[in-house]
Parts: structure tokens; sequence; C-alpha cells
């Protein structure tokens, strides 16, 4: 009897499955970095300003927007604040996973054109413990991306602080909502 030394073989199912599972490896790390570089603000960092309330601080992604998460009626969503949208702007395909309701349809000028809109009105809406109850929102049947346009029915009633890449969200002490 003779033993067989070397390097082992493999069979061809054998080296594909290897192939397989670093390739699906390879893909979540991918995917988990690209996730952070779009939403640097998955965990937020919360603390309390001088006055008492809760303050947010958010990070630039790499493209300069701000994209953190959040929660609308208790269900978890990803924020893209937007300075320039009147109201909070929902997509309608997130809209009808968050099952809210369509009120009076109108018109909206956006960045890609006009668009159908509908007005709802949110229950509540959180940024970390920055919490604000009956939010004006419209739901969009023209955005087909998945982030929430956090627009100025939220942000008015707040103070942005920017300082370099960071953004400072905090509630005036005359305006706990």
């Amino acid at each position: 009897m003779t033993e067989q030394s070397g390097p082992p073989t493999f069979s061809f199912f054998s080296t594909a499955i290897i192939w397989i599972v670093l390739l699906a490896g390879t893909t979540l790390l991918f995917n988990s970095v690209l996730d952070r570089f779009n939403n640097p603000n998955q965990k937020l960092e919360i603390s309390v300003n001088a006055n008492g309330n809760p303050e947010v601080v958010l990070k630039q992604n790499r493209y300069g927007h701000y994209v953190a998460n959040g929660t609308i009626n208790g269900q978890k969503v990803e924020f893209l604040l937007d300075t320039g949208a009147t109201n909070v702007a929902i997509p309608e395909h997130i809209a009808n996973k968050l099952n809210l309701k369509k009120g009076a349809a109108h018109q909206t000028m956006t960045a890609n054109g006009t668009s159908k809109s509908f007005q709802t009105t949110l229950a509540s809406i959180s940024l970390g413990d920055i919490v604000m109850h009956n939010v004006p929102a419209s739901i969009s049947s023209g955005m087909k991306f998945d982030e929430i346009l956090l627009g100025m029915s939220f942000l008015k009633h707040l103070k942005l602080t920017q300082q370099g890449k960071l953004l400072t969200l905090s509630l005036p002490k005359q305006d706990n909502l």
C-alpha cells in the first residue's frame, strides 16, 4: 500500500462551492461598505443641548448629502435631508409599505419635473431623539429611489448648524413639539 503525498485534489463541485462562497462573502462585504458610504449615519450621534433638548449630529456622505436612519409612525426608514423640499416627501412605494393614507392630489415641481403627489399627515416622525407629531407630508408617485426626503415641514422646527462636514440638528428652547 502506497501513500499519496502532495496537495489535495478538489472535484469540480467542491471548487464551484468554494468560489460561490467567496463571491457571496465578497458581495456582502462590498454592499455593507457601500451602505456606509451612502449613509454614514446608520447609528446616530445623539446628545442633549444647553437647553436640555435632544440634538443629533449627522456626517456628510461622500456625495455631500446628509442621509440618516429614522422612523415614521414607528417604522424604520432612511431619510435624505432636503431643505429644498417644502414637505417631507415619501416615494409612493415606501408610503404603501408604511400604510399611509393618500389625501388630496396635487402637482409638485421636482428637480426631475412635474409629479403627481398626495397630501398625508404623519402621526410621528423621528430622527434620533428628535420626535414630532402630525407632520404634513406628500406621497410622490414620481420618486423611484428608496430614501424619504426630509423636507421643511419637519426641518423648519429645528436649529441647523453646519460646521465642516457635520450638521447638528436640535430643537430650540421654545419649539418643543
